[in-house]
């Protein structure tokens, strides 16, 4: 089966939990699969977001487009619900001024139905959050 991104919406992915909402700026950016529209915080940190598939997933490399993000944690669940999370990385972010932050991550394939982004700190008081790749495939249940 192809690998692809499995982290669109309009694939069926959709984010289920966001910490701070902003109309102008919604979480559901994230999937759009476009970097040109984001997600924004509302300042204190941590901040997090919750992705579901509704289906098992295998993920072998997770991407993410970002500003002023200075430590993320990435946490993986197999649960029907979005809970028993577990780590599956965790990394300080470089931070060029004026230039999106875009960190790939290349795991051992692991199958997930939720992925947890937790942002623990930043270089500002906001930071935005554009688009999340996971490249996968779906599984067959």
């Amino acid at each position: 089966m192809k690998s692809t991104d499995l982290c669109l919406s309009s694939g069926g992915a959709e984010i289920v939990l966001a910490t701070s909402s902003d109309e102008k700026y919604p979480p559901e950016n994230i999937i759009d699969g476009s970097s040109e529209t984001f997600w924004t915080t509302t300042g204190m940190f941590p901040q997090e977001f919750i992705i579901s598939f509704h289906k098992y997933v295998k993920i072998s490399k997770i991407t993410i487009q970002c500003y002023l993000v200075r430590h993320l944690r990435i946490e993986k669940s197999l649960s029907k619900d979005p809970v028993d999370f577990e780590e599956c990385t965790e990394k300080d972010l470089q931070y060029t001024e004026g230039v999106l932050q875009t960190e790939e991550f290349f795991l051992p394939e692991f199958q997930a139905t939720y992925l947890r982004f937790i942002i623990k700190s930043a270089f500002d008081h906001f930071v935005s959050v554009h688009t999340v790749m996971a490249e996968g495939e779906a599984e067959n249940i």
